[in-house]
């Protein structure tokens, strides 16, 4: 296992639409398999490829909060397919945007579709945090931040933080 970079604001490469995965091969363990150990290093509850710069619909997530207990989940070409009415508002924050957290409003509850890393079909419902962590992640699939989810005024003010700082940073 490997930890891989992350993929930080304002790189391009956080607004791609990852691809699907298609058969589960050994390079897919291995980058799940990388994808943990660069989450649990960050540390952080949930990675998607595209924070490690593959774009493919691979989604890792542990939102265990017990001290020394982990409950490590692994989505693959994961899809909401109902999302309830009823909204939750979580302070979220990103590895790809650290240290910079907003209150995003989602739905409360999901059912999301997707493949385990045996290739089989599951289906799971999810409320808390789990399921704004799986919604949050399936966002970065699809090239979305969850700052696209704040105001602009708010947005903007955080881009330009973290371009300053990638033009410092690359000087």
């Amino acid at each position: 296992m490997t930890i891989r970079p992350l993929v930080i604001l304002p790189d391009a490469v956080l607004r791609r639409t990852s691809e699907p995965v298609g058969p589960i091969t050994p390079e897919i363990r291995t980058l799940v398999a990388d994808m943990f150990e660069t989450m649990y290093d960050a540390p952080g509850v949930g990675l998607a490829a595209i924070q490690v710069g593959v774009a493919k619909r691979v989604v890792t997530i542990d939102t265990s909060k017990e001290e020394g207990v982990r409950d490590p989940r692994v989505f693959i070409d994961p899809e909401i397919v109902w999302s309830s009415e009823e909204k939750r508002v979580y302070d979220e924050g990103c590895l790809s945007i650290p240290e910079y957290y907003a209150e995003v409003e989602r739905p409360d509850r999901v059912r999301v579709k997707f493949r385990d890393l045996d290739g089989n079909e599951q289906e799971i419902e999810a409320d808390g945090l789990l399921a704004t962590c799986i919604q949050h992640e399936i966002d970065h699939l699809n090239g979305v931040l969850f700052i696209d989810h704040i105001s602009k005024l708010k947005r903007d003010r955080v881009i330009k933080r973290f371009t300053k700082a990638a033009k410092r940073d690359a000087a």
